[in-house]
């Protein structure tokens, strides 16, 4: 059995689905699982680590902890990391835990293992597997030397999280003293979207140049609509402004693994490739046969997409209706 420290992940007044997945793996293997928790007003969000697993909770606030920073939050998730010894640490592999991890691992010296796609636990070890040369080849990795074992894990890598509201935490409240920080985030300007995030949707709808303009990809969100799934592009997309950046995905946006990826018009250039290649099933739409993408899709359709994907929502809805 392992000591593992999980770094949870909150924005808006939510935790993300990935921190759920990391202690429903984590505690799902006997360890000893705890969390650590940083804000501001989130006390409620404490306790909701308990269902999925957390047995001790270290909730950390401060108003100067509203807003995300990595000096803030490595000041004091040090110090509990350093007061608790763990033989784990692990976090999700977002735009955050990118962020925050190197410098955790660096602070302690020790290595890290990032955007991990496997996680197993051995005694008070683990294993992870990770994707390299954009994806086209994965590597097997183990931690040797002193010291906790660190890894940011891909979301939705690792499966569902397992709810159980009967369990409940431990929960330490900690009064963060940062001293004087070299920066400050006063103001987060966000973009107006009703949608989920491509990283955590489990189903994905993503199109590329070939939708031509801004607004054919209606086509993708009214087939998203249906399947209540989040929208994504290719980086051409993105770069002719048919989509904002946040909702790029490959090498240079972002990386996801949902149940279901579809993707309209898209090529598949080995940049787009290894941001979605581990996703568990590939639909392709194509009017190319030889287009890449067919060569990593469970399924494809050659065709024109504005012809198929409209016939795709309406077969979707007529399946989601029956089993309403």
């Amino acid at each position: 059995m392992a000591k593992v420290i999980i770094i949870a992940e909150q924005r808006d007044g939510r935790l993300k689905k990935s921190t759920f997945e990391l202690l429903s793996a984590s505690s799902a293997a006997g360890n000893e699982t705890q969390a650590i928790l940083l804000g501001d007003g989130i006390t409620d969000l404490a306790k909701e680590l308990g269902h999925y697993g957390a047995q001790t909770v270290h909730l950390i606030q401060n108003p100067a902890l509203k807003f995300y920073t990595a000096e803030a939050y490595s000041i004091e998730i040090i110090k509990i990391l350093k007061s608790k010894n763990p033989d784990i640490i692990l976090a999700s592999h977002t735009p955050s835990g990118r962020d925050l991890l190197p410098r955790i691992a660096a602070q302690l010296g020790v290595g890290l293992a990032s955007d991990c796609t496997q996680l197993s636990f051995e005694g008070n070890k683990i294993k992870v597997r990770r994707p390299v040369y954009a994806g086209k080849a994965t590597v097997e990795v183990e931690f040797i030397g002193p010291g906790p074992q660190v890894a940011t894990v891909r979301p939705n890598a690792l499966g569902g999280a397992k709810l159980n509201t009967n369990q409940t935490a431990e929960i330490i409240s900690i009064t963060a003293s940062l001293g004087t920080l070299k920066t400050k985030v006063t103001d987060v300007v966000r973009g107006v979207s009703g949608r989920p995030d491509v990283t955590e949707a489990a189903i994905v709808v993503s199109g590329g140049r070939s939708l031509k303009n801004a607004e054919n990809f209606k086509l993708l969100e009214e087939m998203g609509d249906v399947l209540g799934a989040a929208v994504g592009a290719s980086r051409a997309a993105v770069d002719a402004g048919f989509r904002p950046h946040r909702d790029q995905v490959g090498q240079t946006g972002k990386v996801v693994s949902p149940t279901l990826y579809i993707a309209c018009g898209i090529s598949g250039a080995i940049q787009h490739l290894a941001g979605m290649r581990t996703s568990k099933v590939i639909v392709a739409i194509n009017l190319d046969p030889e287009a890449p993408i067919f060569q990593i899709a469970d399924y494809g359709i050659v065709g024109d997409l504005f012809l198929i994907v409209p016939l795709l929502k309406d077969e979707f809805k007529k399946i989601k209706d029956e089993h309403n």
